[in-house]
């Protein structure tokens, strides 16, 4: 694989100073990455003409669109596949292991997007490298925040060093698309979703740029947490799979180590691994059970640096892969029939600050100075100080939330939102064919707060707690049916039990049901007050006893009477009541 894109590559830029007389084939493969000597990135328009030119070139690759943007343009997806097969069905038939390799989901980190026009070149060029990739298939989105991408500039990443210029982080909705996995806000995620569930990939690399800390490394590693993955999987992941990892880029001298998930200080007392939640791109594939990968490249190091650790990564994922894919296949085989019979899902996380293991750890020290800007204690990191030590890597997670499934959820056809998200990432249901009355587990929202300010175009609950209930509801035809006896139990239980970061109540989908729609007019309801406390005993205890108990509330004739008025039949059901039910 060497043979067209030497491991370092500046000696590939000097050879091709000594070529002068280059043949117009060879020359017109060349990127703008090469031909800048590492300086520039590909435009949306020179990144899309590459990919199409590697397609019209090399049989063994192809591109096509996959789907609608904010932007207007399309998702485009380029496929590797040695024996010339592009068809998925006919891959999945065949026990290819899939690789789908994100790019640009942040323009402005476009690490991934000229690494991979490297690779797939070397790939199609390299005739070692289909012989022994025969079974493995690359499944390429280019660009996958394309508005981003065009919104260019070169000042948006203050703290990045190159290329020249880059796209923007937000897209054409101005949207953080690495947080809109769940709530499926733009296009580019309804797209992607149905991408992913029709390759339904083995292994899923996002890459991008880090922000944070100072070190010598060029590349670090967001793994997705192995605790979510679970049993065989998260084990695999965990003491098999990212140990190879580690120890196949030291052998090509780009030494990883897991994300620097540090903020504001130095990382020599240790850190915590960062919790990837479904919100983000491999928190959302590892509720299909599908091995997520996050390379973080460091901000500060030399765009040409940074564009060769990431392709060194895929590469030696591919190498990995073309070992283990059978082994990854039969984990991710056998999770899928476990996970149908599961009972009990952990939906929330707390850090086991009692478990840490060592790693190896080569940072720069740490010096407070005076700021010149604010006169202020500042941060600097002395990169002639260099040292190499143990430190402590939390990595544990200890589960704050079980839930245990129903047999099955009910929605109402209403909730058309929902419903549709449901649809798009392939969830089994069935409509009820009449009306009827059924006896189910209904939640009521007991608490929950909710964030000062937008985030990522919603006012995101937390902290939510609920209270269940047995009741009886009407359902009536049309209205959906969900069996948890399914290959999407995660998703659904992390979706749509409201307690879970990342649920749909918590992402503001169910905000109706938190405002009173009738109400009551004091001067009119006295009356009917005192009716219903002299025919109900227990109703008037109940009053009188939170009178004695809480004085703020013996003060306030509102407040009294609108006790009396939620614990009466006026009061609607609907206020407060969750409208995804549970069949026991």
């Amino acid at each position: 694989m060497q043979k067209a894109y030497l491991s370092k590559i500046t000696i590939l830029f000097i050879l091709l100073l000594a070529i002068p007389t280059m043949s117009i084939s060879q020359e017109k493969l060349h990127t703008k990455f090469e031909k800048t000597k590492g300086q520039e990135t590909v435009t949306y328009q020179e990144g899309i003409s590459y990919f199409t030119l590697l397609a019209n070139e090399f049989p063994e690759i192809e591109i096509r669109e996959g789907g609608a943007t904010d932007s207007g343009y399309p998702l485009h997806v380029v496929f590797f596949s040695v024996d010339k097969d592009f068809d998925i069905a006919s891959l999945r038939r065949k026990q290819k292991t899939i690789i789908l390799i994100n790019n640009a989901i942040h323009p402005g980190e476009p690490d991934g997007v000229d690494a991979s026009m490297l690779l797939l070149r070397s790939l199609a060029e390299d005739p070692s490298a289909k012989k022994k990739y025969k079974d493995v298939v690359l499944a390429i989105i280019p660009f996958y925040n394309i508005g981003g991408a065009l919104n260019r500039g070169r000042f948006s990443r203050a703290n990045q060093n190159g290329p020249t210029a880059y796209g923007f982080r937000g897209n054409a909705r101005n949207l953080d698309l690495n947080r809109d996995f769940i709530k499926n806000d733009s296009k580019n995620a309804q797209s992607f979703a149905a991408l992913f569930h029709s390759l339904d990939p083995d292994i899923f690399i996002d890459n991008h740029v880090s922000n944070g800390a100072d070190y010598q490394y060029t590349m670090t590693m967001l793994a997705t947490q192995q605790d979510k993955l679970g049993g065989a999987l998260g084990k695999y992941l965990q003491e098999d799979m990212m140990p190879k990892l580690e120890r196949m880029m030291a052998a090509k001298k780009q030494e990883m180590i897991p994300y620097v998930n540090v903020w504001g200080t130095t990382p020599d007392n240790g850190y915590e691994q960062f919790i990837d939640l479904p919100r983000y791109s491999s928190g959302y594939t590892t509720l299909f059970h599908t091995l997520g990968f996050v390379p973080e490249t460091h901000m500060l190091k030399p765009y040409l640096q940074r564009v060769e650790a990431t392709y060194a990564f895929m590469e030696v994922m591919l190498d990995l892969v073309a070992e283990d894919g059978a082994k990854i296949k039969q984990l991710r085989k056998e999770t899928k029939a476990k996970i149908i019979s599961q009972e009990m899902f952990e939906v929330d996380w707390i850090l086991d600050k009692e478990k840490s293991r060592k790693i190896t750890f080569k940072g720069y020290e740490g010096e407070y100075k005076e700021s010149k800007v604010t006169g202020q204690k500042r941060l600097q990191y002395n990169r002639k100080k260099p040292f190499t030590k143990q430190i402590d890597y939390f990595d544990h997670f200890t589960a704050t939330k079980l839930v245990k499934k129903p047999q099955a959820y009910i929605i109402p056809q209403g909730w058309h939102q929902v419903i549709d998200r449901l649809k798009l990432n392939q969830v089994a249901m069935e409509q009820i064919e009449s009306d009827s009355i059924v006896e189910v587990e209904a939640y009521y929202i007991a608490d929950y707060k909710t964030v000062d300010k937008p985030y990522e175009g919603h006012y995101l609950h937390y902290e939510t707690q609920v209270r269940p209930e047995l009741v009886k509801i009407q359902l009536l035809r049309g209205d959906f049916i969900i069996y948890t006896n399914q290959v999407a139990n995660r998703y659904l239980v992390e979706t749509l039990e409201p307690t879970a970061p990342d649920s749909f109540f918590n992402w503001n989908f169910f905000d109706t049901i938190l405002q009173q729609k009738e109400g009551f007019s004091d001067y009119v309801f006295e009356d009917v007050a005192w009716e219903l406390l002299q025919q109900n005993p227990t109703l008037q205890k109940e009053f009188n006893e939170k009178k004695q108990a809480d004085p703020e509330f013996m003060g306030s004739a509102r407040a009294q009477l609108n006790f009396i008025y939620i614990h009466s039949p006026y009061y609607e059901s609907a206020h407060l009541q969750y409208p995804i039910y549970r069949m026991l």
